[in-house]
Formats: C-alpha cells, structure tokens, sequence
C-alpha cells in the first residue's frame, strides 16, 4: 500500500493470485487451461501409496505375492546355426518350457524375410496394404511393461493382417530423444572424467554422444525381437539417420516458406537445468501451500518456495512509497512497472505517477488494470514482462518496456557465476543488504504456483527469447474437422472430446531448443560487405550448401553473402517425430514405400501421447503431404504397477519385460534400482514395493504368457494394473496347450486322419459349432480392437471347450477315427487363431502337428498360413448341425459348470487386485 515514509517490510503469507501464470504464448499444452487441483490430487494419492508400500501392516498386494517354484529348465540343445529352421522332429518335451519352444524361431523367421511385404506371394494373398510404424521408443533407455503392451498388441494386428493376405509393413524405429539423451551422456562424462559439456566444442561433444548410442542403441532392438515383433528390420529408422535428417530439414523448409514456421521475441519456458526452452506440455505445475522446500537439479540444498515478502519502491517527487508483495523477489531486476487495481481506494492518490527502482534508477510508472486482485498482499504488483505471462500481457495492453534481468543470456537462478544458491548471499540477498532497503528476504526462488519439468524436476521459470515457432491455429482446425467429417477415427470416442477441446485453445509451438543433440535449425544469420553487423536472415535449405544460399540472397537483396552462420539451436524432438509416419518411407522423395504403403492404415500408441505425438502427426502430415497420416487411432490405456503407480523410471517400479521372460531374482531387481538416479525416499519406496510383491523374484513366464496377459486386459477402459500371477497364469495356459498336442500326437499312433463328411457323433458336431463361434467372435472382436474379448474366447475354447469336455468325453469312449480328425482339426485351427497373440508356442506345436495334416509345406511358418474366417467355417455354423436335445442340454450344463468352476478359481484374485487398486 501507499505509505508517507519507510516503515519496516514484513512478510506476508497470502496468495497473489495476478503472479500465476496464465497459458504461456510460446508452445501447446493440455495443462494450461487446467486448475492445479487435479495435480494436487495425484500427489496425494501418490504419498498415500508410498505410505502404505511403506507401512509395515501386511497389504493385499503382499498377501497376493506371486507363489511359484523353480520348474525344470529344458534346453533345446540341437545344432541349429542362426537362422536355420529349427528341428521340431525331435521327441517332444514332457512339459512347456518356455526357453526350449523361443529358442531359433525368430532368428529363422527374420533370416527368411517373413515380415518384409516383398514376401507378399502367398497363395490367398488380397490386393490390399496394412502398414503402421511403431511407437519410437527413446534411444536413452530400454523398454519396460508399457512398451511391451504396445508392442504385443501391435503385433497381433500386424500378424493377423499378414495372415489374411494383406501386405504388411511395420517398421521399426528409434527416437534420438534430444534433452534425455544429452543428459545421460552428460552425466556420464561428469562421472567418468569430471568433464562438462562446456570442456568440449560441439564437434567432439556429439562425437561422445555418437559413442554412446552405438554403445546401447541396440538393447531396444534386442528386446523387440525377443518379444517377438514381427517388424521389418530392413526398413528400421533412426530420427537422425542421414535420410531423416533431410526429411526434417525439407519439412522445417516448406512450412516456413508457407508462413508457418516464424521467429518471434516471446515468453518461453525456460529451464534451468538445462539451459534452455521446452514446451509447456512437458510442464507440470505443482500448488504451494506456504513456504515449501523443494530439490532443485544442480543444488545440494532444498531451495525455498512459496514465500510471499513485501519490499518498497519509493515514490518520485513525493513523500513516501509503493509496498509491492510478490513471491519472486529475484525478478525484481527486470521490473518495468508497478500495477494496482483502478477501484482500489489505497492507491487513487497514486494513479499516473511513477516511482523509482532502488538498483537500476529507473523510473517505473504506475499502472491500472482490473487484473490486479486487491484483496491479496498489498494490492500492487510489480510488473515483469520478461519473466511472467500476465505481466507480459499487461505489458502489450499498457505498451510498456520488456527488459528482463542482467545478464539477459542468464537463468534467473543463476544471475551470476559468483552468486548461486546455496551460497551464503546470491546477488539479489547483496543489493538487497547493500542498498538498506529494510527488506525480509529468504535466499531461494518462490512461487505459489511451481512449474516443474516433469523429466527432471526442474523448476520452469517464464523468459523473453526469440525462438522458432510453429503456428498451429490453422492446422488445428483441420485436424479438428477431419474427426468430425469421420475421416479420422479415434478409438476409443470418448477421446474425441478430449482432441477437440485441446486443439480449440491450442498456442503456437516453441521448437527450437538450446542443445547440441539434435537436428540442428537450418536457418543463417548473415554478414553483409561493408557491415559489421550480422543481420539474422530466415532463409533455409534442404541439404543444399551455403552456396545456395549465398545465391538465394543475391536474388532477393542483391548482395552476396560473405559469411553465413547456422543457427546453433536445434530443433524440438517432437517435431522430428510428428514426421515419423512419412519420413520412415523416404519422403520427401517420392519412394515406393511412400507411395505404397503412406497413409499408414492405423495408428496404435498409448493414451499419453495424443497431444505429444498423435496431434502434431496429424497437423504436420496434413499440411506437408496433404493427406492424413493414419486413418484410425487406437489409444491403449497405461500400464500400472500393482499399487496403482504408474510405471516410471523416475519411481523406479519399472519392468524390464525381458526380466519377466527370463525370471530374475529380488537380489538383481533391487540393484536394478540402486544403479539408477533415485531420489533417496524414491529407492526405500521402490526397493520395498519390490520386497512385498517378488520376495522371491520374478519367475520365468516367457514372452508367449506375457503378451497374453497384456492382450487380456481391456486396453480401451481403465488404466492396467498387471500382476506377475497373471502373467503366471498364462504360462500355465501354455503348458496346457503343450499337453493338449501330446494327447493330439499320441492318438495318431492307433487312428489315421479321416475326413470330417464321415459320420459325427453328438459331441463332434458340438465342438464344431464351439470352434464355429469361437472363430466368428475372435472375427468380430478383432474389428472393434476389442482384444481382451478375443483372448478371452479363445482361452474358453481351449480350455472349457476342448479340454474339459471334449477330450475329457472322448478319452472315455476310446476316440474313433473321425474324432481325432475333429481333434486334429480344432488343435490346428486353435493354434493358427492364437499365433497372433503367442508367436512362438503356436509355431513350435503347429510345425509338430503340420507332419499329420494334407501336404504341408515343410519350409512354411504359421506366421503365413490363412488365418481362420467363419465363412470358410459356414457348414460348422450350429444351424447346419443337429444335435439331440438331451446330448445338447448336458453339453450346455457340462460346459456351464466347467467355466463357473475356472471362475472361481480365479475369483479371489481378481477381486483382490480390483481391491487393491481401488485403495
């Protein structure tokens, strides 16, 4: 308030609601438009699961540990050199193992070309494409359960196309993931030679960084195989291949040319840590309730936020001053002008005059504007247009200066190499005491409203730059309207909603960055003859050399260019990725593949990623191809663990799915943890989850038990909670399935293979009729992506159906001829039917039962063979078959009984597991 004199500061503990942040200028997110409630809310929810991971009282979760004992390990110890079919007429094993059946197939499938579309020349081939690309994971890491779910349900959608006829290209790749990448080659080299970033040029830095992915690069790839993706590693992209590099230089080239791409001076969201911008949508904004102290990356100390202090500025050619309240002191340097409500009684003497900043000397005048609540603090603000989007705004209705702190190329945290936090006095705590200006001040950045990057922590601070924008207003209206005109469909709907409401109150988008990883901005700052000043010019180029644009400058000004400079910022590792369906075929060159397979057919990734990755696909190729990338979106739900966290490396509850393939002990899981950056709380969190739910470790599923179990669940509900007992539990559906073929195989030592027009009993034409509807709802649900429904009827079939009535009854009555040609039939069907889901039982029991089947071909995989349609199936529809009623009543009871009995079984777990989620 308005005071005649100086009078001691004090503190204030009130909120200021005019310093929290509107939606910034600078870039899009989902999150601006959103109160910090529901951030509030996961956080509560989250310390509630820690503390109770961390009570010592017995959980549900831990009272469901996984049970399991060691089962014998078979190996299958056949010379077979890499890439040679695998030799399946050896003596059959007594049980499923999961190490003997994965052993040489994938190596045999890859080796033979099977996933390439120029192995398109099957006998039931159809004149249509399938194609998708995957998800590119990031180059930094490895996979974890989420990518595992992506992966196998893409992967049934590619094998069942593959099998119906269709050409199919799925393509492999990685993402270079510009700011994760260059932080874990930085942290690296800190660790091993005490170097920075800044001990090297740029030249030898990415040198390092080169280094290291094709130090780790292929552990993703390795991980893909062994879960068996079907994807054609001929064709696998890397976001800075050279070819996709030129990709992203002719993109960033024709949207600027069209008026798309333009630098401006706007408010960015700059981090600290990293010294550079990023994009809003990777921000999250954590509420204060008062003085809070929060780790910062780059500070052995907690820092201080959320304190409100009060300091003054004295009037100019009057008596007394303005106290201004704020929670971020530290900006003082860069204020501009002091605002205070138009109604607000304390300050009518005020209106129109100036008062003087106490550093810089500079005379600020005194504002009005409604934005000012006056119930809060003093009910003046000071005005810092470079460093907050409400001041920035009040700054273009008021037309006032934008100057921001010294030295502007600086974070605000760190004004100075000499004053940093954690110092005794930063520069602001020694003007302060220097100048006498009566001020309580606490050492620290504060904020009610902290921005954090949700990557490292960071705290996100509001900054004038000039910085490279994409302008999406009208490419959002377009992708907004192709879902509304049904060129676009997103499954599930409800997200239809979500996409509209997003891109109605989209912003442009920030894309460049400050880092040395990454596709570097095409564009030249220039020097001109007879000038010392570089003028910075927006002309680009695609893998054209300075000549052209020496030559292109000529044309439009008539000077030669002396000297041109790229600009050192690189651009946003989205960008690069939005460009994914298209620059994986070689656009912009007009390729086969483009042309053949470009719109991919669908799209399949998590629910996180649509405003990441799916909008900005649909925006950028519409407006540089002029077609959609993808004609469908499927969204899958997120993989959680079993205390409802979702999987983060950053909690360190993530499951290397190899470690679920192979079996791992608590011992390995628990360094697992140790080796990574956890946060010391995180760690005993982690490591004690770990001990609660595998006090044993992780038992040895294989990958066919664990893509089951992925596909089993609703994808397109709720977030998954998956359990290792369910993923056990598929195991033991393949051993199942392994005793099945035995008693398949076995009877063919008494009974040769009769055709099914010879006489059916009452049980025959039933299990026909099972396999008949079996087939038309695996059809129907395979449409809607409804997978869990496909899964789930073929596991009914299998097991209720086939084993516990059907060869239960005919084991009884010693089977005739013709019944085990039905068996022979159902097994053979029932395996190509689950291929899809598990790649590699299905093949090892297929080629085992193809010697007793009508000329097959010995060299051909299951992965190739018809996948089973009800219209071939017609003369097994129940319609067609007759049945007795009272044989048909009792098969309806045996059956009813049989499933009622498997359900109840299982009851208490799945119960158990809502339970605990629910909690």
């Amino acid at each position: 308030m308005w005071r005649a004199g100086r009078v001691p500061s004090w503190r204030v503990t009130a909120r200021l609601c005019s310093n929290k942040p509107p939606t910034p200028s600078c870039s899009s997110s989902p999150q601006s438009n959103c109160s910090p409630r529901p951030h509030a809310e996961k956080q509560r929810r989250r310390r509630q699961r820690e503390e109770a991971i961390l009570s010592s009282q017995r959980s549900t979760a831990e009272d469901e540990a996984v049970t399991w004992r060691e089962k014998q390990k078979i190996v299958y110890a056949a010379q077979t050199p890499p890439g040679t079919k695998k030799d399946t007429s050896l003596l059959l094993p007594s049980s499923y193992c999961p190490e003997y059946v994965e052993s040489s197939w994938y190596q045999w499938w890859e080796k033979e070309g099977f996933f390439r579309p120029e192995q398109h020349r099957l006998s039931h081939r159809v004149d249509q494409t399938f194609a998708l690309c995957i998800p590119p994971p990031n180059v930094t890491g490895t996979l974890h359960l989420g990518h595992a779910l992506t992966v196998a349900v893409e992967d049934a959608l590619v094998r069942r196309r593959r099998m119906q006829g269709y050409r199919v290209l799925w393509v492999p790749g990685c993402d270079h993931a510009g700011i994760a990448t260059q932080t874990v080659v930085e942290r690296r080299l800190l660790r091993d030679g005490g170097k920075r970033r800044q001990d090297f040029t740029r030249k030898q830095f990415l040198r390092e960084v080169w280094k290291w992915k094709n130090e780790t690069g292929e552990e993703i790839y390795h991980q893909l195989r062994r879960l068996g993706a079907s994807l054609d590693w001929s064709r696998a992209c890397f976001t800075m291949d050279p070819g996709f590099s030129r990709a992203v230089t002719e993109a960033f080239v024709r949207l600027s040319d069209s008026g798309l791409i333009y630098r401006s001076e706007a408010l960015v969201n700059w981090s600290c840590a990293l010294e550079s911008a990023i994009s809003d949508i990777e921000v999250d904004s954590q509420e204060l309730s008062g003085q809070t102290m929060l780790s910062v990356p780059g500070y052995k100390d907690k820092v201080e936020f959320g304190t409100m202090l009060t300091f003054a500025y004295p009037l100019e050619g009057h008596d007394g001053e303005v106290a201004v309240s704020t929670t971020r002191p530290e900006t003082m340097l860069g204020d501009v002008a002091v605002a205070v409500h138009p109604d607000d009684p304390r300050y009518q003497a005020v209106h129109g005059k100036h008062c003087r900043h106490p550093f810089t000397n500079r005379l600020l005048p005194i504002i009005t504007d409604s934005v000012v609540d006056m119930e809060l603090g003093t009910g003046a603000v000071k005005v810092t247009p470079a460093h907050d989007h409400t001041d920035f705004l009040l700054s273009q209705r008021h037309a006032l200066p934008r100057s921001g702190n010294e030295p502007r190329n600086a974070p605000i945290m760190r004004l100075e190499k000499d004053y940093k936090h954690g110092c005794k006095q930063c520069r602001i705590c020694k003007c302060l005491n220097e100048m006498h200006c009566n001020v309580l001040y606490v050492c620290g950045l504060s904020s009610l409203l902290s921005p954090c990057l949700s990557r490292s922590g960071d705290i996100i601070e509001p900054l004038l730059k000039k910085q490279w924008f994409v302008s999406c207003e009208e490419m959002a209206k377009k992708a907004i309207q192709v879902v509304e005109d049904g060129q676009l469909e997103i499954i599930p709907h409800h997200y239809t909603k979500t996409w509209k409401n997003w891109l109605s109150n989209i912003s442009d988008w920030c894309i460049s960055r400050q880092l040395w990883w990454g596709h570097q901005i095409p564009a030249y700052q220039v020097e001109f003859p007879n000038s010392t000043a570089k003028q910075e010019v927006g002309f680009c180029c695609s893998g054209r050399t300075d000549i052209y644009v020496n030559t292109h400058m000529h044309v439009f000004i008539g000077y030669t260019i002396i000297l041109s400079v790229t600009d050192p910022d690189v651009l946003d590792t989205w960008f690069s990725s939005g460009l994914f369906p298209f620059a994986m075929l070689g656009w912009p060159e007009q390729t086969t593949d483009l042309q053949c397979f470009y719109p991919s057919s669908i799209l399949e990734t998590g629910s996180d990623l649509i405003f990441f990755w799916v909008a900005r696909m649909v925006m950028l190729g519409t407006e540089l191809t002029g077609q959609l990338p993808f004609k469908q979106v499927l969204l899958h739900s997120l993989v959680r663990d079993r205390h409802g966290r979702k999987m983060s490396k950053s909690l360190g509850n993530v499951i290397d799915p190899l470690d679920v393939i192979h079996g791992v002990s608590l011992e390995r899981l628990q360094e697992k943890v140790k080796e990574g950056n956890l946060d010391p709380r995180e760690r005993l969190v982690a490591m004690e989850a770990q001990r609660k739910d595998f006090p044993k470790g992780i038992p040895q599923c294989g990958t066919d038990a664990l893509r089951f179990a992925l596909c089993s669940h609703k994808m397109q509900g709720e977030d998954i909670s998956l359990s290792i007992s369910q993923v056990l539990s598929c195991r033991h559906f393949c051993n199942k399935m392994w005793q099945t073929l035995k008693f398949t195989l076995g009877l063919y030592c008494f009974w040769k293979r009769a055709k099914l027009t010879s006489a059916l009993s009452s049980l025959d034409r039933w299990i026909c009729s099972r396999l008949y509807s079996t087939v038309a709802e695996c059809e129907q649900a395979f449409e809607t992506y409804e997978l869990h429904v496909v899964t789930s009827a073929l596991y009914s079939f299998w097991v209720h159906s086939l084993c516990d009535v059907y060869m239960v009854r005919k084991h009884h009555v010693r089977a005739r001829q013709v019944a085990t040609s039905i068996l022979y039939h159902c097994v053979s069907m029932s395996l190509a039917l689950l291929s899809p889901f598990m790649p590699f039982i299905t093949e090892e029991l297929w080629q085992r039962l193809q010697p007793f089947g009508p000329g097959a071909a010995a060299q051909t995989p299951l992965c190739l063979q018809p996948y089973p349609c009800s219209s071939q199936l017609v003369r097994l529809q129940p319609s067609h078959l007759s049945f007795p009623p009272n044989v048909l009543l009792l098969l309806i009871v045996f059956t009813l009984f049989s499933a009622i009995f498997q359900k109840l079984i299982h009851y208490n777990t799945v119960h158990c597991l809502r339970f605990s989620r629910l909690m």
